[in-house]
């Protein structure tokens, strides 16, 4: 039980470290960045950023290792969706903080770009999945 407990705090521990590292990184993207990087590799980051905080928050896994990975993906895309349908715009929201992170404008681009971000969390967790059923088989 012990050996669980301290396998779960150095996962929270390493997941939050990274959730740091990406959210300063997307901070210096939206603030300094321009061109692709600001266009493309932020939106990778951001799904990868969202999949380590979750991972810092809960570090056992759902049931299935692909669910986490795939309901992030659902919510990027549903947040892009949103943006097509002129979320901010129609709810009036006008601080700039907020117009940034919901986004203002819809792009098949991002879309894509969530999931080739998304692709790195399906590998973590499939290797999570892995090591964890090999210890299991192991005991």
């Amino acid at each position: 039980m012990k050996r669980v407990l301290t396998m779960n705090i150095m996962k929270r521990r390493i997941f939050g470290v990274t959730s740091v590292l990406l959210l300063i990184i997307e901070i210096i993207i939206g603030i300094y960045a321009k061109g692709w990087i600001r266009g493309y590799l932020g939106d990778v980051l951001v799904v990868i950023l969202i999949y380590t905080i979750f991972r810092t928050i809960i570090p056992d896994k759902p049931g299935k290792w692909y669910i986490l990975p795939s309901a992030i993906l659902v919510f990027a895309f549903s947040v892009e969706l949103l943006q097509l349908w002129g979320f901010c715009d129609k709810f009036g929201i006008t601080n700039r903080l907020l117009r940034i992170i919901i986004g203002t404008g819809f792009s098949i681009v991002d879309l894509i770009c969530y999931a080739v971000g998304v692709i790195p969390c399906y590998i973590s967790e499939y290797l999570i999945h892995m090591n964890k059923k090999d210890k299991n088989e192991l005991s």
